[in-house]
């Protein structure tokens, strides 16, 4: 099988459904609006399906001039953007601080009433410079002096408010690898969507990820600084909001490291152009790193 991008998925509201993509523009913040909304809870803590399932069931759509909010039994919600000088309001995303824009009692109420606890929206403010982990991608640069690309300078990879970095990239025969030990036990399959990738690649041996610094498809390229440890959220059914002990139970029997369950690879990107266009089809050259 030939090297090729599988799919794209951008998750507009951190921790609700995701969009998948057959074209999509990229620059070294990630993926078009990808985590540019979070939910915040009456503490201004941000929430996620780790501790309300539920929110994986809200169907977030950008628009050109907002938001589209969508969920089971509820009318939809149209969300405008804040005010051009909206207040910038602090909010961490795992103890590492950011800014957002609160987008009124409107939103606010709409999404407290389908979560059922009392939250707030935010969409990224203007002034918002969260970088991924100087230390990761330092020590990438420094370990691959002999990379094509320019991952400099360091402090250039900002993003919005997904978990540590700008994307998330996952191998296809990775997953058909875990379903194959998930069929063994009499476990239904599970969709790549439960992991949250941006970029899924196919063509690669299972785990093949672990062995590479990264891949190029056509002027851009894509560093892989650190192995995503992953958390309880591929127990949750994107399809229903409902929670159970797979496919975590059989990935940790498999892929416990010493930095946890790992399973995809958390990445930047160095763009020529400040900007691509990645398209589902598109081949891709693997680095491997060794």
């Amino acid at each position: 099988m030939r090297l090729a991008i599988h799919s794209l998925y951008s998750y507009p509201v951190k921790s609700c459904a995701g969009i998948a993509h057959q074209r999509a523009r990229v620059t070294e913040s990630g993926l078009d609006f990808d985590r540019h909304w979070v939910v915040v809870d009456a503490q201004g803590v941000f929430m996620t399906q780790r501790q309300h399932p539920r929110m994986v069931l809200i169907r977030p759509e950008p628009a050109t001039d907002g938001l589209w909010l969508r969920a089971p039994g509820q009318a939809d919600c149209f969300v405008p953007p804040p005010p051009e000088q909206a207040e910038a309001v602090p909010v961490a995303i795992w103890g590492t601080p950011t800014l957002g824009a609160d987008l009124g009692d409107e939103a606010a109420a709409w999404l407290s009433a389908f979560i059922g606890a009392p939250c707030r929206l935010l969409r990224l403010h203007p002034r918002a410079h969260r970088l991924a982990s100087l230390p990761h991608v330092t020590r990438w640069i420094q370990t691959h002096p002999d990379w094509p690309q320019s991952f400099l300078p360091v402090d250039r990879h900002a993003f919005a408010f997904a978990d540590g970095f700008p994307f998330l990239v996952a191998n296809r025969h990775s997953l058909e690898e875990l379903n194959g030990q998930l069929a063994g036990q009499g476990v239904a399959p599970v969709d790549m969507i439960r992991f949250r990738p941006n970029i899924v690649l196919q063509g690669l041996e299972p785990y093949d990820e672990d062995h590479l610094a990264g891949f190029r498809t056509g002027g851009a390229g894509f560093a892989f600084v650190k192995a995503c440890a992953r958390c309880p959220i591929p127990n949750v059914d994107p399809l229903t909001g409902g929670t159970a002990a797979e496919p975590g139970r059989t990935l940790a029997r498999h892929r416990q490291f010493e930095q946890g369950v790992l399973f995809g690879m958390n990445a930047v990107a160095a763009l020529p152009d400040g900007e691509a266009w990645l398209q589902v089809g598109d081949e891709f050259e693997p680095e491997y790193d060794f």
